[in-house]
């Protein structure tokens, strides 16, 4: 499992006769990621998709247009309204921490003490959190490299680093 693929954006609607299309952020990742110099995939599915990369964005904050290459009319981008855009990333990059593929993954301590299970993902202005479910109750764990210590993706755990207040 070298690479990992991830949703980043999703296309809902045209923007003019030229092809341009607008986008909706899947991740908080999506400047990074959504640029000409990323190769992307296009699809329904991670299983259906089509390699594009990015031609032109024109356009500033939420009122930016995307021209994908290939797209070069209005009836061949209304093709690829609903679809969604991957990014392929490595096992390290920092997306994967607040990918939904962590769903379910257990939360240990560094001595291998089991402290629940991540339910979901929290996107919050100054970092990422964890919703972690534990004796029916859910906990918040910040996702900073001073807690967060480890990935496993092979054993479906994330090591972290008990501090003090953290399941109080």
């Amino acid at each position: 499992m070298d690479k990992i693929f991830h949703p980043i954006a999703k296309v809902t609607k045209t923007s003019g006769l030229r092809g341009s299309v607008c986008l909706k952020p899947l991740s908080r990742y999506f400047e990074k990621y959504i640029n000409k110099k990323k190769k992307l995939m296009i699809g329904l599915s991670i299983d259906q998709f089509n390699k594009v990369s990015v031609e032109k964005i024109n356009g500033i904050g939420k009122k930016r247009k995307f021209k994908f290459s290939g797209f070069d009319s209005l009836d061949s981008a209304k093709t690829i309204i609903g679809k969604t855009i991957f990014v392929q990333t490595s096992l390290d990059s920092k997306i994967n921490w607040i990918s939904k593929n962590i769903l379910n993954y257990k939360v240990i301590d560094e001595s291998g003490n089991l402290f629940g299970h991540i339910i979901d993902v929290m996107w919050l202005p100054s970092h990422d959190a964890y919703i972690i479910e534990k004796d029916s109750k859910e906990y918040l764990i910040p996702i900073i490299p001073e807690i967060i210590k480890k990935v496993d993706y092979d054993n479906r755990n994330i090591i972290i680093k008990v501090i003090d207040g953290l399941f109080n």
